[in-house]
């Protein structure tokens, strides 16, 4: 558990408003937790505790279903794996997971040229529509993987859905008139399971018509305070925005009257927070890909002059979803700005966010941009390879003085991949216009994937499932070509 300062993170916030108002693959899934929640709060998963085990190899446990293995091998690039699957169970290409995503979907987002080629040479449907609409061409058109968006034109791939169109063209809805708001009598609180804590509000696991979905309350006795009510309602019109693979998805909100409530997809997964505690230090190859996956979905924020500032990134907002795939959450502290040039700054709160991924300059309330999110970038993946936060003997409001008034950085003790060290101590570099943007950071990852993979002997390929499962958690997909 974190130390009482990291609890402070939220804690100047509160205080001003004080002062004006008073695994295996298929078990994971869908979550998402209170805004200010304290670093100490105990881990989310499907039945409330912290339990990550999973030691599942395809070749050894029945229980792992044939479409598991499928968008496994897809966003792998597995191509003779591919082939054996879909020559014993041909039916399998156009089977549909949880979102309605296919292979095909798969091995588009992530870039898996060579899987596409066999997917559609046994049948798979190029432009298959996935519960957003979103067909694979839109899909690699939003990760811009321009081999397979080549391959799928020359099969008949077309663009449907938001995932390859800009988004900002398209006037969002308002509160008072939207499509999502929900009608509260659908959403049985008293039949629920309660996942997490907030300090306005908590978390709870409910049936909203058949499915599990994870539901934010207000507390009633907060429901009149009108600047709780404001962010909540922010926090809202924020989420209507966004909608991408490596994104909390959003599903709607009760907004009219009391208790307020916001509804997001259910990852009975977890977050990274709880893999790092009970499993230390995780292996390279799981680290860039789950590295890819945040930089992914922290990219799809950073872009447009509608730019979308997270300001709260640490390993408990990032969740664990469908095929093992890393969803950044808990937007209730983040800021939508108008961008009109790249470096344009902005006066927000100072000491926004938790303390020890906290960059100097919002510690020291100067002024900040979207930088502050590569800085809480590098300290999660110096945690992953380490196993612990940086500076973990001191509290966290000490670390991050520290870090801001003595330029102190934290030590590398571990086995880092070639490049992966510079590119983490330009991550954290003090001036932020030093800080290099997620575009570039998802380059040079995917070239340290490349390299990663590229080392592995072939024959030892086929064996990295069970590797990675001895760490609660495979490392798959990120493939660039």
């Amino acid at each position: 558990m974190e130390s009482k300062a990291d609890g402070d993170s939220s804690g100047n916030r509160l205080r001003d408003k004080a002062k004006i108002l008073g695994s295996a693959l298929k078990r994971l899934s869908r979550g998402k937790r209170g805004e200010l929640v304290a670093d100490g709060e105990s881990p989310r998963s499907q039945d409330g505790s912290s339990s990550r085990s999973s030691q599942i190899s395809p070749n050894s446990d029945p229980a792992v279903k044939p479409l598991t293995l499928l968008l496994f091998h897809s966003r792998n690039n597995d191509v003779e794996a591919l082939r054996k699957l879909l020559k014993e169970k041909p039916e399998l290409v156009n089977e549909t997971d949880y979102d309605g995503r296919t292979a095909l979907h798969v091995a588009a987002a992530y870039g898996c040229l060579q899987a596409a080629k066999v997917l559609l040479e046994n049948g798979a449907k190029v432009n298959a529509q996935d519960r957003w609409n979103s067909s694979p061409l839109a899909d690699a058109k939003a990760s811009n993987h321009q081999e397979v968006m080549k391959l799928l034109i020359a099969n008949g791939g077309e663009i449907m859905g938001t995932h390859g169109q800009e988004i900002r063209s398209v006037a969002p809805p308002t509160i008072l008139k939207s499509d999502w708001e929900i009608d509260p009598t659908e959403i049985d609180l008293t039949n629920s399971t309660k996942i997490g804590k907030g300090s306005f509000g908590e978390i709870r696991k409910v049936l909203w018509r058949g499915t599990p979905v994870a539901v934010k309350t207000i507390l009633p006795a907060l429901s009149d305070d009108k600047l709780v009510v404001q962010d909540f309602r922010h926090e809202v019109e924020l989420l209507v925005k966004v909608r991408h693979p490596n994104i909390v998805q959003f599903l709607g909100a009760v907004t009219k009257k009391p208790p307020l409530m916001l509804i997001t997809e259910y990852l009975p997964g977890g977050d990274l927070h709880v893999v790092l505690k009970e499993k230390g230090p995780l292996p390279a190859a799981t680290i860039v890909n789950y590295a890819l996956d945040i930089a992914r979905g922290v990219t799809y924020l950073h872009n447009g002059p509608n730019t979308i500032i997270h300001r709260d990134l640490k390993p408990r907002n990032v969740l664990i979803g469908e095929s093992n795939q890393l969803k950044v959450g808990d937007f209730g502290l983040s800021k939508l700005m108008k961008m009109t040039n790249l470096h344009d700054m902005y006066r927000m709160t100072g000491e926004t966010g938790s303390y020890r991924y906290m960059a100097p300059e919002v510690f020291e309330h100067r002024a900040y941009d979207k930088s502050v999110d590569v800085f809480s970038f590098a300290i999660i993946l110096y945690e992953m390879f380490e196993g612990s936060p940086p500076f973990s003997h001191m509290d966290a409001y000490e670390a991050a003085r520290q870090v801001a008034k003595n330029e102190k950085r934290p030590s590398f003790t571990k086995q880092y991949p070639p490049g992966m060290k510079e590119l983490i101590q330009e991550c954290w570099q003090g001036d932020h216009y030093m800080r290099p943007l997620f575009v570039e950071i998802i380059s040079r990852l995917e070239k340290i994937n490349q390299e990663l993979q590229a080392a592995i002997p072939p024959a030892e390929r086929s064996h990295l499932w069970q590797r990675r499962s001895a760490h609660g958690h495979h490392a798959s997909g990120g493939c660039s070509k």
